[in-house]
């Protein structure tokens, strides 16, 4: 599991959760918000979902 810091519209910290469930990669944000990421927040992002597949196709 990985858990990326972002930040919501008004700026309160907040984090959005990748896992793998079986062969899905599930993406979990704030509930019932949006989320806000920096260009490097944005970078871990993607990195974990690049993980994340690899071990889905697994």
């Amino acid at each position: 599991m990985w858990r990326v810091q972002c930040g919501d519209l008004i700026s309160r910290e907040r984090c959005l959760t990748v896992f793998v469930d079986d062969d899905e990669v599930v993406l979990v944000g704030p509930p019932g918000e949006s989320a806000r990421l920096t260009a490097g927040q944005l970078g871990q992002l993607r990195a974990a979902l690049n993980e994340a597949a690899k071990l889905a196709e697994r």
